[in-house]
């Protein structure tokens, strides 16, 4: 094997995603994820490092992310780990590293997704309940096995 480039993190969005459109009309959406690494000092004390990553998606996913994550998140990416370089207004050389998704997976439950409204409707208990009627065996079937 020659090489490999390939990043994968799960961590929480620092903010929305902030999507743009290219000439082309293709979604870019830049976000900043945050992971955290919890351990105890060599003392016993619990100690908590939080690193910051540039994640970017592109096309249907970028949409997706648009859609769905919000700040505080809990988003799983993988891709490979990229460096772009630009001119700045000042015509000053600048770089950035990020991730390039290329796979997304949301990781936060169903209740804490959504508008508040959508949050408050999955916190109300159910109003009705399902009755599995036990009459399966009345029914007749025609399957040849």
């Amino acid at each position: 094997m020659s090489s490999l480039n390939k990043a994968m993190i799960i961590g929480r969005l620092g903010q929305d995603p902030e999507v743009r459109y290219t000439q082309s009309n293709t979604a870019v959406a830049n976000m900043s994820v945050a992971t955290t690494e919890r351990y105890k000092d060599r003392n016993g004390e619990l100690q908590e490092n939080t690193e910051w990553h540039r994640v970017v998606a592109w096309g249907r996913t970028a949409e997706i992310c648009q859609q769905y994550l919000k700040k505080g998140s809990l988003v799983y990416f993988e891709g490979p780990i990229q460096t772009r370089e630009w001119e700045d207004k000042d015509g000053q050389k600048r770089y950035t590293t990020e991730i390039k998704a290329l796979s997304m997976q949301m990781l936060d439950s169903r209740e804490s997704s959504g508008s508040p409204q959508q949050q408050e409707r999955n916190n109300k208990p159910a109003a009705a309940t399902v009755n599995i009627d036990d009459s399966f065996d009345d029914m007749d079937d025609d399957l040849p096995f």
